[in-house]
């Protein structure tokens, strides 16, 4: 893996283990709701795209929990390792897969339709170093996720036409609850509990991103 610190979850008392286990078990169960509920409300318009971009934000959320809970529900072990890269590697899908409904949705038309194209390259470029192990250091690929993760933020203009101000306020809101969080990753290691902390926060923001994924799709929940 890396060369850094051994992974708070494999040195993590019994109480933490369980708490990241069961914090993201419970994103998992969210996500396979979430997947069809995307997916119908996509379909209501009628866009084939629409689908297809709602399919891939929904199968990268199940993606990411699926990964997360199997790494962190088990003692540390060579399957565990290779779960480690995996569910690292997943935090790059979702961050693609948040990005492809609205691309492939109601900024088609529009120049942002290209930042998707950097943002699924950047994700494969992001996983591969995972695999190989070319992130020196652990906050290397932390800020890799953020960038990426705020790249979205020259869209703006196009995002407040398409999607509109309650849309974008979804996005925006997921998007400061993944950055607050990654203070309780960076110190997972020295604060108790913190890694189930910072997958409160993953949880938070994406049941944010997944209402702006219903809203700009028609099913208005607000």
């Amino acid at each position: 893996m890396e060369s850094e610190p051994m992974e708070r979850s494999q040195t993590a008392r019994p109480g933490e283990t369980i708490a990241n286990s069961v914090t993201h078990g419970v994103g998992l169960l969210a996500s396979l709701i979430a997947l069809p509920v995307v997916t119908l409300a996509a379909a209501g318009s009628g866009d084939a795209l629409h689908v297809v971009g709602a399919l891939v934000f929904g199968i990268s959320l199940v993606l990411l929990y699926g990964a997360s809970t199997i790494y962190h529900s088990f003692p540390a072990s060579a399957a565990t390792r290779i779960f480690r890269v995996i569910d690292h590697s997943a935090i790059y899908l979702l961050i693609a897969g948040t990005y492809t409904p609205f691309a492939l949705g109601p900024l088609r038309a529009t120049w942002a339709r290209y930042l998707l194209i950097v943002i699924w390259a950047l994700a494969f470029l992001g996983m591969a170093l995972k695999l190989t192990r070319g992130f020196g250091r652990r906050w290397l690929s932390t800020a890799l996720y953020i960038a990426m993760g705020w790249l979205g933020a020259l869209a703006i203009q196009p995002l407040m036409t398409h999607v509109g101000p309650r849309g974008v306020a979804w996005l925006v809101a997921g998007g400061l609850c993944y950055t607050a969080g990654v203070v309780f990753y960076a110190t997972d290691k020295r604060v108790r509990y913190g890694h189930a902390v910072w997958h409160l926060f993953v949880l938070a923001g994406s049941t944010c991103h997944f209402f702006a994924v219903l809203w700009h799709s028609g099913a208005r929940t607000g």
